[in-house]
């Protein structure tokens, strides 16, 4: 039979376990976790016998753990993707805007009183390097004659030939050998290639630092010439009032011989002016200004746009453009044309003929992607005053980044508020600082495609061109006099079929295709999908995962804080003994508490497992001592005995 004592133990126990979150340790912790979770694998790592078998428990536990972790992290990132979807429906569609430009920006003739000096310097270094000459004379010049014409920025920005790699250059200006001090060759620009003994280029320096100084260098003396005129041409240009560079440039009636659209006549009342810093005067069909977009209802090249485009090519400038024709661009009534970078070329003499199919696109924004909606998120002005686009952002990044370290504007762009265009008058070092900070922007180190970012939404017109010889041979002579006759007022000679070109622009059929982007998952299938995880796994629920977490994070947290706080305490105490200075006292063990083995923290005391409480090795604590028996025997204080109790003694 078990002891009184024992019995209470053993029922105290039972009743009052210390286990769960109050168990001191984290070990007692884990195993009261495993004991009570719903979760087998880990009871059964506690409840099996044998070494063999716990290990076996163990891994399969751990594995599935690692499976459970692995599928939701899969899980989750397929929540942040997006799955494609395609819709194509037949509709009456809205016609886009067309926006045409002569590939020469200004009449040459006009512009012969501003671009007479660069025109005479570009041909002198034709005819030194090349003996090309417009006369029947191809003798170079004398070094007077040269040192006789030329500005002071012409003088300062020569072309120069490169002789073998010595850094010795043929200077055009002076026609004298020159060294080239300070310079950097560019070997790894689009544009730039590294000295040859027949490259050809231009030496920028900084206005500030002589030898600070870029060498760009052509392999082509074509590209050399260009690049160089373009260069003074932009300088020029630039100190041209916009009124001015307008009447210089084609009007409406100029470029505009016939027009046609959905089978009915057009006119110049249906296009709309622009002025491009690069082309000089567009016109853009359909632009909507108005308010009205034009639509049309039936594909096919009868029901688009058909313009015929006087070009005029013996008054191109030979120095500035190398081919002949029109550029077109076909966007949204809201987009900027961006003739110079995404722009079509049409030839002249012929019909070229563009079908269209119209394609929506919308993306999903954050987390799924990383594009904007409006473009208000990107810390870019935007300068064109049309809806946001990745070319509108780059090209404002790039105008803006130009303000700031050259003090002036890009003349290919449009004024940022306060700005004015460079020219060598008012910024003399702004082509050396141009040339820099474009291969900056080339080599992507201004952070503009960090900042940039794609748009959400964006309308695209997938072009499909075809050529065919316009006017025929049979229709070339009726038709060139009729074209004549009907123009005669504003064009006063023979028209050439070399001066012309046949545009049309149709939809090749009615069907928009919009391309969308959903999100492949949705947040309940997200938690659907975990919940079979876990429970394939691991048997588990949402419950369980509570219970995680309370177990692991809350419950350790407090048992390892309540231990940190003994600890401290405990420190505390002794380091308040330490500066005291007083030798530890005899009656302080006494006064010191003991655990009792027997009881645990939360037992109630009882007399059974007081006594069962273990004496101390040392200074044995003081217990109540048992009975003296001798002083139970009775003594009387009286000599003499009282006469009442001898009567009871008697008795």
């Amino acid at each position: 039979a078990m002891a009184p004592g024992k019995k209470i133990t053993a029922r105290i126990k039972r009743t009052l376990p210390v286990k769960g979150p109050q168990a001191p340790t984290l070990s007692e912790l884990m195993r009261w976790y495993c004991l009570n979770t719903n979760t087998h694998g880990c009871r059964r790592i506690v409840v099996s016998r044998g070494r063999l078998r716990r290990f076996i428990w163990i891994l399969l536990t751990l594995s599935a753990v690692g499976l459970i972790l692995w599928q939701c992290a899969e899980l989750l990132m397929n929540y942040y993707s997006a799955s494609v979807s395609v819709t194509v429906q037949f509709q009456k569609l809205p016609f886009p805007a067309v926006t045409i430009c002569n590939i020469n920006p200004y009449k040459y003739n006009s512009m012969k009183d501003y671009l007479s000096e660069l025109d005479k310097e570009t041909k002198k270094a034709l005819e030194t390097f090349y003996g090309f000459s417009e006369g029947k004379s191809k003798v170079r010049r004398s070094v007077n004659e040269w040192n006789s014409t030329g500005s002071q920025f012409f003088k300062q920005i020569p072309l120069l030939k490169f002789e073998d790699f010595s850094k010795t250059a043929t200077d055009l200006h002076t026609g004298q050998k020159r060294k080239i001090e300070g310079s950097v060759f560019h070997k790894d620009s689009s544009i730039v290639n590294s000295g040859d003994s027949n490259d050809i280029g231009f030496q920028l320096c900084d206005a500030n630092n002589s030898s600070d100084c870029a060498l760009y260098t052509f392999s082509s003396g074509v590209n050399a010439i260009q690049e160089w005129y373009k260069l003074h041409y932009m300088n020029i240009m630039a100190q041209i009032p916009l009124e001015t560079k307008e009447k210089l440039s084609y009007s409406a009636d100029d470029l505009l011989l016939t027009c046609f659209f959905d089978g009915l006549s057009c006119d110049k009342r249906h296009f709309t002016r622009f002025h491009h810093p690069l082309h000089g005067n567009c016109y853009t069909f359909n632009s909507g200004e108005n308010g009205t977009i034009l639509s049309t209802s039936t594909g096919g090249s009868e029901y688009g746009l058909q313009v015929v485009l006087y070009i005029d090519e013996a008054d191109y400038n030979p120095f500035l453009v190398t081919s002949t024709g029109a550029k077109i661009i076909v966007h949204d009534q809201n987009e900027y044309p961006f003739i110079e970078d995404i722009g079509t070329e049409i030839e002249t003499a012929a019909a070229t003929s563009i079908g269209m199919h119209f394609t929506r696109s919308r993306k999903l924004s954050k987390p799924y992607s990383d594009c904007t909606e409006t473009g208000d998120d990107i810390p870019v002005e935007n300068l064109y005053n049309k809806s946001y686009s990745l070319q509108i952002c780059l090209h404002s990044c790039f105008q803006k980044a130009m303000v700031d370290s050259c003090g002036c504007a890009q003349y290919a762009q449009p004024l940022p508020a306060g700005a004015e265009y460079c020219n060598y008058n008012r910024n003399p070092n702004w082509m050396y600082c141009y040339y820099r900070l474009h291969e900056k922007f080339v080599k992507e180190q201004l952070g503009c495609q960090q900042i940039c970012k794609d748009a959400c939404s964006f309308k695209e017109w997938a072009l499909t061109t075809s050529i065919a010889q316009w006017p025929s041979t049979v229709s070339e002579d009726w038709m060139l006099r009729v074209l004549s006759w009907d123009k005669g007022q504003k064009i006063n000679k023979k028209l050439n079929k070399t001066d012309l070109a046949n545009l049309m622009v149709f939809y090749k059929d009615l069907n928009e295709r919009f391309i969308s982007e959903n999100p492949a998952n949705t947040l309940v299938i997200l938690l659907s999908n975990f919940g079979g995880q876990l429970g394939l796994w691991m048997s588990c629920s949402v419950v369980c995962v509570i219970e995680i977490v309370e177990v692991f994070f809350i419950d350790s947290l407090s048992i390892v804080m309540r231990r940190q706080w003994q600890k401290a305490k405990k420190w505390w105490n002794d380091r308040k003994k330490d500066h005291s200075g007083k030798p530890p006292q005899a009656g302080d063990l006494e006064r010191q508490g003991h655990d009792n083995p027997v009881c645990i923290d939360e037992d109630l005391p009882t007399f059974n497992t007081a006594l069962r409480l273990p004496l101390p090795q040392d200074n044995p604590l003081p217990r109540t001592p048992p009975p003296n028996y001798s002083t139970l025997r009775l003594e009387t204080a009286f000599t003499e005995q009282l006469p009442d109790t001898l009567e009871v003694g008697q008795h």
